[in-house]
Formats: C-alpha cells, structure tokens, sequence
C-alpha cells in the first residue's frame, strides 16, 4: 500500500507539470481572438491541476524513491490518465463527442500515432487543432522523459522510469553520468530541431499554424494534421522533402543528434549503425517502390511515382502517418510493404514505434549465429554491433519481445475479426496502432480515418496503442502474478 501511495503522489505531482501544457493552445486561442476556446482549455487546465494537487495532498507524506516496480506502474499510470485528463477540451468544444472517441484521439496523440477519428479538420478551431499536435509533440520524445528532468526537483528520482518507459534494448547507455542531464539534454536537441523545421515549412509555404502544427507532428512522428487531406493539402514538392528530412532525423535516436551537436561533427552518424541501417533501407525502399508504381502504370513517369513513393513510404517507415495521396488504391504490395516498414525501420531512442531497426539487426546476426553454429557447434562467435558485443540476455530479451509482439498482433487482429471488422481492415488497423503507424488499409485508410469503428473496436485500436507505445513489457509486466508479489 505504501508503494501505490508513493506512486498516486508522483502522479499527481506529474499531472500538475501536465496541466501547464494548456498555456499554448490558451495563448492560441487569445491569438485568434477566440475567448470561447480560451475559457473551455483554462478550465480544462485547473480541472487537470486541481487533481494532480489533490493526488498530491491525499498522499504527500508517502515520500522515498520509486523502485523498479513502482516505475513500471507509474509509466501506465500516466500513458494512462494523462490522455484521460487531455480529453477535456476536446469534449468541451467539439459538440457531440463522445468519451471514448475523444480518448481515442488524445491516445493517438500522445502515443504519436496520428490514427484519428475527427473529421472536418480544416474547420477546426485552432486552438484545439493545436493541442492535437502539441500532445503529438509531447509524446514524442516521452512525457516520462520531461519527468525525469523534473521529479528530482521534486524530491523523487527518475532512474527508475527512464529505464522503464525509454525504447530499445540499448536505453541504459547513458549521454551523461547524471540521468537528469540525459533527459535534459535530449529535450534540447528536440527543441532546437523542432524550431528549424518550423522556421523551414513557414519558408516554404505554410502559414505559422500550420508550420508549429506540422512539425509538432512531424518530431513526434504523431502524423496529426491540420487538414484532412493531411499534406496532400498543399500538394508541394518542398514541404514534402523538408517533411521527409525531419521525418528521417526524428526517426533516428537522438542520442545520436546530441553527440553531434556537442561534438561539432557528423562523424557519429556514420558510426551509428542503427541509423545507417534505418536510411538504406528506407532510402532502397523509395527507389524501389518508385519503380514499382512506375511499372505498374499508376503515375505516368518515374518522378512523379518517386516522389509520392518517397513521402509515403517515409512517413509509414518512420511511424509517422502524414499522407499525400490514398496510397490504399495503390497495388497492394506497396502499401502492405510500407506498412511492414513501420515495424522495423524506426532506431532505438527515436520517437518512433515498431519492433526498431536495433531489434531487427540482432534477429539477423542471431540467424548468422544459428548457421554458424550448426556447420562449427565448438566455434566461439560472439555478436557485435557497431564494434561492440552485444551480451546473450539482450539477445533473449529481443527474441522474447519479437514473440510477444507478434502475439499481441495476431490476438488483436482475432478480436476485431470477431467483432466483425473485415482482415485487412483489422490486421492492418492494429500493425498501424501497435507500431504508432497511423493509417492503415481499407476502412481505416489514408483517405479516411478510424471513425467508423465501432466503440469496442476503438477501445481495442486504444489498447494496441498504448501496448506499442510502452513496448509491450512494460505494460504486460502489470499482469504477470510474479509482479504483485512482495
């Protein structure tokens, strides 16, 4: 009982630093002269502090650091609540919402999914348009990350809910000997990243809602957008390629941005080997896939397939989820592989989803292994990344996640086949939502949204989002027995 004290305390503490993520769509809203919007987002706003202070008092005598079990509660707990607390101005200003719907599209949102169930986009207040892509932008480099700069200000350390919510198998090497000054120094670079991409849309185009929005969406890799054409809106070879840059860079690990920015040098990405994997594959699939819709007659010539093959495929490889054009009527090999691109491409540490190219590349060298192994069962042959071993519990470990991974697919696909949903529209719904991929095929297409599912296959669609996003441990962790025993 002490523990779930401790952890009801951080969260309270963690909703009150939520809370003022309001203060931006408030000043939007006083910006666009819309005093309507600016009351319903400041309600919003003390309605969500005024319950983190009263988690808070209930619990503030419950002090001591979290363990390891308390942080991976304390994740699911925000992942949780928090989209719960972020439904408020939506249901306030959008007439006819209902609950679950609303909890779907801030699920999506802090998730960094993109899949959306809003329609009418354009007409959409700005404010509101705004907290969409602010919660994409925040859940993008993880609001556990943010806390673990603050809850030590707090009197709570945050070892313990970095090493349970950051992505890959390699979160525990560290930038700086303090995690404090990791957390911080990630945000940083996440700032000053965001900053330049807004600058450039506003360059090429866009005017500066649409440019903050956008790229919210886009470090986020959340995919939201203020139109429901989505990019295809402004039909703009140079948006398009600025997107598909900062596509690229949010999908790469941001350690690896840091190392950069500090060191001065471009050195680092050429021996990230993740990352290098993630931009071959990627950038083979567009010339592939370029060629393909050529072939196949669907454009008329080869640039102009490159370039939608380009923007799509980056933004389904990435997890993002912006789209140009209904790449549903394409031939369903292009499709169905961008949407495989979506499990393994993103890197470790990035603000992607999916199973991570880090993942992928140790299940390959691991099949290496097994060949080697059978032809000289006495060779010693240790596996190496980057020049460095990776140790046999992390090749356990990876295996073990891919097992559950597919389990959780293929469970969930069950259940929305059972529902009555047709296959591609359910196996694809949950490899979108599980890998925070956005669109998917068939009812919940590019050209459309998940709004026509019904409420349980949202709540399902929820689930998956929410699984992917903690990657799956985390949240299976909470309904193991051996978890709850002392």
């Amino acid at each position: 009982m002490e523990r779930a004290f401790s952890v009801i305390r951080a969260l309270g503490m963690l909703l009150v630093v939520f809370s003022f993520a309001y203060i931006l769509p408030v000043a939007t809203a006083w910006i666009y002269h819309d005093a309507s919007e600016m009351w319903d987002f400041l309600l919003a706003m003390v309605w969500t502090m005024a319950a983190g202070v009263l988690m808070w008092l209930l619990t503030r005598r419950h002090k001591g650091e979290l363990s390891i079990r308390d942080g991976y509660l304390l994740v699911v707990g925000m992942w949780t609540t928090m989209p719960a607390f972020a439904t408020l101005p939506l249901l306030l200003t959008i007439d006819g919402l209902s609950f679950t719907d609303a909890y779907f599209e801030t699920m999506s949102g802090l998730t960094t999914t993109g899949a959306s169930i809003l329609s009418g986009l354009d007409n959409l207040a700005a404010p509101v348009n705004l907290w969409r892509h602010e919660l994409n932008w925040l859940g993008g480099m993880g609001i556990i990350v943010l806390a673990v700069a603050v809850l030590p200000l707090l009197g709570i350390g945050g070892r313990q809910l970095f090493k349970a919510e950051t992505p890959g198998p390699m979160k525990d090497s560290a930038l700086t000997p303090r995690i404090t000054e990791t957390a911080r120094n990630l945000w940083l670079v996440y700032c000053m990243i965001t900053v330049v991409c807004i600058l450039l849309l506003k360059l090429a185009g866009m005017n500066w809602l649409d440019a903050v929005c956008h790229a919210f969406a886009t470090m986020g890799l959340g995919g939201f957008s203020t139109h429901d054409a989505s990019v295809g809106y402004f039909n703009s070879p140079l948006i398009e390629f600025i997107l598909i840059v900062f596509m690229l860079l949010a999908a790469m690990n941001f350690a690896t941005h840091f190392l950069a920015v500090r060191g001065r040098t471009l050195r680092v990405y050429w021996l990230d080997k993740e990352g290098l994997a993630t931009l071959g594959v990627i950038i083979a699939s567009c010339f592939g896939i370029g060629f393909f819709l050529w072939w196949k007659g669907v454009y008329p010539d080869f640039l102009t397939a490159l370039r939608h093959a380009s923007f799509n495929l980056v933004s389904m490889a990435t997890d993002c989820g912006f789209a140009s054009v209904d790449f549903n009527q394409w031939p369903i090999f292009a499709p169905m592989w961008m949407l495989f691109l979506s499990c393994v491409s993103a890197s470790s540490g990035s603000t992607g989803g999916g199973i991570k190219m880090v993942r992928t590349l140790i299940l390959f060298k691991q099949a290496g292994r097994e060949f080697i192994k059978l032809l000289h069962p006495a060779a010693v042959n240790p596996m190496k990344i980057g020049g460095s071993v990776v140790p046999n519990n992390i090749v356990f470990a990876v295996l073990g996640f891919i097992f559950l991974y597919f389990m959780t697919v293929a469970t969930l696909t069950f259940v929305l086949l059972i529902s009555g949903l047709d296959f591609i529209s359910a196996f694809t719904a949950i490899i979108a939502c599980i890998n925070n991929a956005g669109p998917g095929l068939g009812a919940v297409g590019p050209a459309g949204n998940y709004s026509g599912l019904t409420d349980f296959q949202t709540w399902v669609c929820t689930l998956a989002m929410l699984v992917g996003r903690l990657e799956i441990f985390t949240f299976l962790i909470l309904f193991t027995p051996r978890f709850w025993r002392r």
